[in-house]
């Protein structure tokens, strides 16, 4: 494994993180859960991001007895807050009540005193963001986490955010995007700000929701037991990506990959490795032996010869528009 600053902070990240987005607590079952984890632990990976809203709080829980008995300082535990954990009113967004309540929760769940990096998971237009910034301040002064982060944020969103926390005196050092071969929306304006800022990238779904592991074939069914089929593993997020246009297009990176001697899903993570703002690409399991196969993209460096070859077959199908760094659904 291979380590990187996230951002210009001091805290380092295994290149390759751990993610449970869509597997623990809803996809898999928990046995399966903790051989994951614990292959990822096997393979030098010591940074692991969830959510309280995954698996409607089940992921924290899954993932904090999953990590019991290592040595929390061994490791770097993220976790995020905005989206609905309840019924009530006041059970979402980045309030102040929702923001000390739910790290209160988070940490509860993780069996942890603090988590490394609590992240906002999305802008919230209902609060005004001095008061999101103050609570995350009384967050980080209070010992709960030691660096806040965000989440899709756009860079607007992100210097302004960023000019308060210098105020307050808090670490503001990532944000975490999606970005892949096939979504490079945050390019044009989030790069050059984050870069700027000294803010770095913990991208999520660097395989195109798996679209770009290669087993997706055009002109057929997906295959059984594949996160296309399965509702409860993201099959709405996969399916944009999954037009004859496109799987065709992915189909002839196979031979990319067959060169530099990876793996469709190897190349697809070393790839967006190659950004020097990101600080750490996520990937989840739902079986160890993805976890074994997806972390041998770390240290992988790709000559520019086989970058340009990239673009030139996946540049029709990519999304660059800058707009689309966050979904209008999200927005009020």
């Amino acid at each position: 494994m291979e380590f990187r600053h996230l951002g210009r902070s001091g805290l380092m990240v295994s290149e390759i993180s751990y993610g449970n987005w869509i597997t623990h607590g809803s996809q898999v079952e928990e046995d399966a859960a903790f051989a994951c984890v614990r292959a990822a632990l096997d393979a030098g990976i010591t940074t692991f991001d969830t959510a309280d809203v995954y698996a409607g709080t089940r992921a924290e829980d899954v993932l904090g007895r999953a990590l019991e008995g290592q040595r929390r300082e061994g490791l770097e535990i993220f976790t995020k807050v905005y989206w609905p954990t309840g019924p009530g009113r006041n059970d979402r967004g980045l309030s102040r009540k929702h923001i000390m309540e739910s790290i209160n929760g988070s940490l509860r769940r993780l069996r942890t005193d603090y988590v490394d990096l609590y992240q906002a998971h999305r802008y919230d237009y209902h609060t005004p963001l001095e008061e999101t910034m103050e609570a995350f301040a009384d967050v980080v002064h209070s010992g709960k986490a030691h660096y806040i982060g965000v989440s899709e944020w756009k860079a607007s969103q992100i210097r302004e955010a960023h000019a308060l926390a210098r105020e307050l005196r808090i670490p503001l050092v990532s944000n975490q995007p999606q970005y892949s071969m096939l979504w490079r929306v945050i390019e044009s304006e989030v790069i050059p700000t984050s870069a700027e800022l000294g803010v770095g990238q913990i991208v999520w779904s660097p395989m195109a929701q798996g679209a770009l592991s290669g087993k997706y074939l055009p002109g057929q069914p997906p295959p059984a037991g594949s996160r296309a089929t399965d509702e409860k593993s993201g099959a709405n997020f996969i399916a944009r990506w999954l037009t004859d246009d496109v799987l065709t297009r992915v189909q002839q990176l196979r031979p990319l990959a067959d060169q530099a001697g990876l793996s469709m899903a190897q190349l697809a993570i070393a790839w967006v490795l190659q950004n020097r703002n990101v600080s750490s690409a996520i990937i989840g399991a739902s079986r160890p032996e993805q976890v074994h196969d997806n972390v041998k993209a770390a240290g992988v460096k790709l000559d520019a010869d086989l970058l340009k070859a990239i673009d030139e077959i996946v540049d029709p199908i990519t999304e660059r528009d800058p707009a689309r760094t966050e979904s209008p659904a999200e927005r009020p």
